[in-house]
């Protein structure tokens, strides 16, 4: 007989914790999962699948205009934001249906509770204390508002999903993913949409020329982009918003949605008391094999604030239960992570950057397309593609391939198998593209551009 009432407790109901959970189990560990709110995390309520689901529903207006150089007399449109949330909210309850059956079909305990740890074995949760061989932390992230006066009168990404009635002006603050997407979709079901951010360039860390790119686009949208402002100050009065501005300006607005980061959702859950290390930004410390500094407790996901990717937690919870109960000894693979943005146009990546590349001291050729995709030529539309690759020169390989364009994230998917592979160029160039698409741009690509060259 054990001495512990659990193999595993996972604190924590979304995907890592939730995969975790249930590959431990089917290896047959015993497990307790412990959610205080919807099982899914983040990505299934609050983040990644009704973000695109907002993401659909925005595109709409400006496929309706595109139709008509196709021949289409689309009626007048009217957008009812009640029925969108009404969908999405049945959509996201039939996920957390899914995941509770999962779970349950696995054999894993489910505990409806906040879970806080007491010591390095034992968990409390609903009032009832529970003993584990190992303690998993899986409690994903939070959004960050600064602090400034009137931020009480902000939202972030979580309330933008329950509100109930669509503002007619929005002012998003932010320059990163979240933002672009968000500031993208309200712009795209109506409201005056402007984004305000305090550097110059959108999506630092990503590939300059994607965040350059993607500005000019948004701009053809029309979001107002207000780069290098910062709001000092939100005042409140009657049933709008005064945003008092670094530059001395001030804007009424609405809404003020706030995507400005996201920390680990770590504190006071009593991880200190049971000697595990955070990070300053509350991120639990971890090896490679996601052991915190107390040898029984694991963290996985934004919780550890590697890579904060929905796939890159499901594949750490793998790696996790299959070291603890499959007797593997595996370590997660961090390299060639493709991601996509849902923002209008949408952009994905996959591999290095150029700025990384140089970096690197790499000497590399890059090449670049820019062109109107052959929809825009009928519906005119402005909207220019980007395509482009990182490529080392000495041999020829496929550093990075990035994208901002229609439907990027499915065509990069694609690419991240072939880069995961070692792909070099001269097998991109000798792969037959498929035609008309945009997608075979990828392998007719050339002369890398002039500016390209050694580090």
């Amino acid at each position: 007989m054990s001495q512990y009432e659990y193999d595993l407790i996972t604190i924590g109901g979304g995907s890592g914790g939730v995969r975790a959970s249930r590959v431990s189990a089917s290896l047959g560990a015993r497990v307790a999962l412990i959610e205080e709110g919807r099982l899914g995390g983040t990505c299934v309520n609050v983040g990644c699948i009704p973000k695109k689901l907002f993401s659909h529903a925005a595109h709409f207006a400006a496929d309706f205009e595109d139709a008509r150089g196709y021949g289409w007399q689309p009626g007048a449109n009217r957008f009812d934001w009640p029925t969108l949330i009404a969908n999405k909210d049945t959509e996201i309850a039939r996920l957390n249906g899914v995941y509770a059956g999962l779970l349950a079909d696995a054999g894993v305990a489910v505990i409806a509770a906040r879970g806080t740890v007491v010591d390095p074995h034992t968990v409390e949760a609903g009032g009832r204390r529970m003993t584990a061989r190992h303690i998993l932390i899986a409690t994903g992230g939070w959004p960050v508002v600064p602090r400034i006066p009137g931020a009480e009168f902000a939202i972030t990404s979580n309330e933008a999903f329950a509100l109930q009635r669509l503002p007619g002006r929005v002012a998003v603050v932010g320059g990163g993913y979240i933002a672009v997407e968000f500031a993208s979709i309200f712009n795209g079901l109506g409201p005056q949409t402007t984004l305000y951010y305090r550097g110059q360039q959108l999506l630092r860390g990503f590939d300059r020329d994607l965040g350059t790119h993607l500005a000019q686009e948004m701009t053809r949208h029309g979001v107002t982009l207000k780069l290098g402002e910062n709001i000092e100050r939100i005042g409140k009065a009657g049933g709008e918003l005064q945003l008092h501005l670094a530059s001395g300006a001030t804007q009424a607005v609405d809404l003020v949605m706030y995507a400005t980061g996201r920390a680990p959702n770590t504190a006071g859950i009593g991880l200190e008391q049971a000697g595990v290390l955070l990070a300053d930004n509350g991120a639990v410390k971890v090896d490679d094999q996601f052991r915190s500094s107390a040898p029984s407790i694991y963290a996985i996901g934004d919780a550890i604030a590697r890579i904060q990717l929905t796939p890159v937690a499901i594949a750490e919870g793998m790696v996790l239960a299959q070291n603890l109960f499959g007797g593997a000894n595996r370590r997660m693979d961090y390299t060639q992570v493709p991601t996509a943005v849902f923002s209008h146009p949408n952009v994905a990546t996959v591999g290095q950057s150029e700025e990384q590349a140089r970096d690197r001291g790499l000497p590399i050729d890059v090449y670049v397309s820019r062109f109107r995709p052959l929809k825009a030529t009928l519906s005119g539309s402005p909207e220019r593609v980007l395509m482009k690759l990182v490529v080392e020169r000495a041999t020829g390989l496929v550093l990075g391939a990035h994208m901002v364009g229609p439907e990027a994230g499915e065509i990069i998917q694609g690419l991240a198998v072939a880069l995961k592979c070692g792909a070099t160029k001269a097998q991109f160039d000798a792969t037959l593209g498929i035609h008309p698409t945009g997608a075979e741009e990828f392998v007719t690509l050339r002369q890398p551009v002039a500016a390209a060259g050694a580090a």
